[in-house]
């Protein structure tokens, strides 16, 4: 049975010294099982709160578009509207 092996990639940065030491802090106090864990892990959480809102905020515009074109361009009344706004008229008039 083969198993699942996801194709990795290299990720370089230089950091401080005392940017690695705190990042190593937090990571030990964080109970992560390394830096590289620690950084990963943090980064892919904000990476999808970053995605998550931006996607919000469009999807916002274009609910928001989508309302007002159909408030201010109706379309034509179907059939079923026509006849449900004539029984409507006829029960007001009785």
């Amino acid at each position: 049975m083969k198993t699942y092996r996801p194709e990795k990639a290299r990720f370089d940065t230089r950091l401080t010294k005392e940017q690695k030491l705190f990042f190593e802090r937090a990571a030990a106090v964080g109970g992560y099982r390394s830096l590289s864990d620690f950084v990963i892990s943090t980064v892919e959480e904000r990476a999808q709160q970053i995605i998550s809102e931006s996607e919000s905020i469009i999807n916002s515009q274009r609910d928001c578009a989508i309302f007002f074109d159909a408030v201010f361009n109706p379309g034509q009344p179907n059939n079923d509207l026509v006849l449900a706004i004539q029984k409507y008229n006829k029960l007001l008039a009785e």
